[in-house]
């Protein structure tokens, strides 16, 4: 197959790279050619920048599919799904961002996406999901009956930049007692990024199309679960989780998501769902999911193989003197609460 992407030097797009070449597909790359511009020196590369409106470069051009992880704004994914409208496929990288209900359990395909408040504004971070939701809309109706749309939740593994489940590796690393957020039984939900684009591939290869939930793992995983495993993956002796309320972390302005990181409250009024949504879509189109252990045994490799000042500065999770403040605070009200 020839195949195009749509940016490919990120954090997804590599993973998809290696395994399209791995099973002999031609892949052409399309971005800007300012991230990790060294990647894939032996690959045809075109350069455009498509915020900008400069995609000139894909004129002409047709493919059997196009895998768009570059897309957040509509016009962005109108743009290229119309200029290449003469090719076989077109996938698009969404996100379950992309429902309406976030609050609600179980959120599956046929769910109501999130319509945007502010029809028009592009500020990407502030409306996220109904971009996207957006931008799927614009895919299907450049290529109707042709587009796979596939929402992944969080996307963990190897080369993650933004440092969310990567925390806990490196926590539980760290070893000693480790603050654990909510209640041991609480859900949450990730997929490697390597099977991610290995899903997305099949997808390709089957001629695919519709709308799939990505997330994992297959069953439904606790918070207790996925730290236990944790820190049995890495070998780690003397881990000691200490379990600090929602309640409590609100009260101490400690974040779910951004510091307690990969968490999210199932009672969160607005987000309560987003770690319990319905993957048994994707799951029996193909999808498979790694075991959690070599993705905590391959996270902390690639964290560990990273520049020492790009170490020094996490972009997500709880500075080590705040949690051990935090778990302070917490032991003191239980102490005096018992004392009562």
């Amino acid at each position: 197959m020839q195949i195009l992407i749509l940016g490919g030097t990120g954090f997804l797009g590599p993973h998809f790279v290696e395994a399209a070449l791995a099973a002999g597909h031609t892949v052409t790359l399309f971005n800007r050619g300012k991230t990790n511009p060294h990647l894939f020196p032996d690959l045809e590369k075109l350069q455009g920048d498509r915020r900008a409106g400069d995609i000139a470069a894909l004129e002409g051009r047709r493919f059997d599919a196009v895998i768009d992880t570059s897309g957040y704004l509509p016009r962005e994914v109108e743009a290229s799904a119309t200029l290449l409208a003469d090719s076989g496929q077109y996938l698009f990288v969404s996100s379950v961002s992309a429902y309406r209900d976030l609050f609600r359990a179980g959120l599956n395909e046929t769910d109501a996406v999130a319509p945007h408040p502010d029809p028009g504004n592009e500020e990407i971070m502030q409306f996220y999901g109904p971009l996207k939701a957006q931008c799927e809309q614009a895919a299907e109706k450049a290529m109707p009956g042709r587009c796979t749309v596939i929402r992944p939740g969080l996307i963990v593994g190897p080369g993650d930049p933004t440092d969310r489940f990567t925390y806990w590796p490196v926590r539980l690393a760290r070893g000693g007692e480790v603050m654990a957020p909510g209640s041991p039984d609480d859900a949450v939900q990730l997929i490697d990024a390597r099977d991610l684009a290995a899903f997305m591939l099949r997808c390709v290869e089957a001629r695919q199309h519709g709308i799939f939930n990505a997330v994992g793992p297959a069953e439904r995983l606790r918070v207790a679960d996925m730290l236990g495993e944790g820190a049995r993956a890495l070998g780690v002796e003397g881990v000691n989780l200490t379990w600090v309320p929602a309640a409590f972390l609100a009260e101490q302005a400690v974040e779910p998501w951004t510091q307690m990181t990969v968490w999210v409250p199932p009672d969160d009024p607005e987000f309560g769902g987003l770690p319990q949504v319905d993957g048994s879509k994707a799951l029996a189109a193909g999808l498979r999911h790694r075991p959690l252990a070599e993705i905590f045994v391959d996270t902390l490799a690639y964290w560990q193989g990273l520049p020492e000042e790009r170490r020094a500065e996490p972009r997500a999770g709880l500075p080590e003197p705040r949690e051990t403040e935090v778990l302070a605070a917490w032991k003191a009200g239980s102490s005096a609460t018992e004392a009562a």
